[in-house]
């Protein structure tokens, strides 16, 4: 009984201490104030993106793919305006220290 009751104790410190993956908050609008798909991907072509896969994360466009540098990203766009709401950069094993 007390051994469950540490594991349990356990567990939930573990999963408290995780945060949660989600995709950032990027609009509040209807899908019918959203850019078309191929509006949004020659956005992102015209800001640099060479994207390889598109997709609706959420409420945000989000592509994964290669920034104007060649380096491999993650991004989020408001889906009505076409800014980028966040951006993540994947680190080559040889470029992490």
């Amino acid at each position: 009984m007390k051994s469950s009751l540490v594991l349990t104790t356990l567990a939930g410190s573990i999963f408290a201490a995780v945060p949660a993956l989600a995709s950032p908050e990027c609009t509040t609008e209807a899908k019918d104030k959203w850019l078309t798909e191929d509006a949004m991907k020659a956005k992102a072509t015209e800001l640099g993106y060479k994207t390889e896969v598109f997709k609706i994360e959420g409420n945000c466009y989000e592509i994964y793919g290669y920034n104007k540098d060649g380096k491999q990203v993650e991004v989020y766009f408001n889906p009505v305006s076409g800014d980028v709401v966040e951006e993540e950069i994947e680190e080559k094993k040889d470029e992490k220290k």
